[in-house]
């Protein structure tokens, strides 16, 4: 069953890991996108709030 808390880490672990691909094979820029994963990560330990988990409630992943 998909929680909403591991489709978040799945997401965020596929975003990380293919714009580090993408930073070796196409252009080191989209380690920016890497860095704006972190920071999500990093404010929602700080706030609680997570713009990616608002997109899944609205989707209807349940709570887990």
């Amino acid at each position: 069953m998909w929680t909403i808390n591991r489709a978040l880490r799945l997401i965020a672990g596929t975003f990380i890991l293919a714009s580090l691909v993408l930073a070796k094979v196409h252009s080191e820029n989209w380690l920016w996108f890497t860095g704006f994963v972190g920071l999500n990560l990093f404010q929602s330990g700080f706030t609680s709030w997570c713009g990616m988990m608002a997109m899944l409630r609205k989707l209807g992943v349940k709570e887990g």
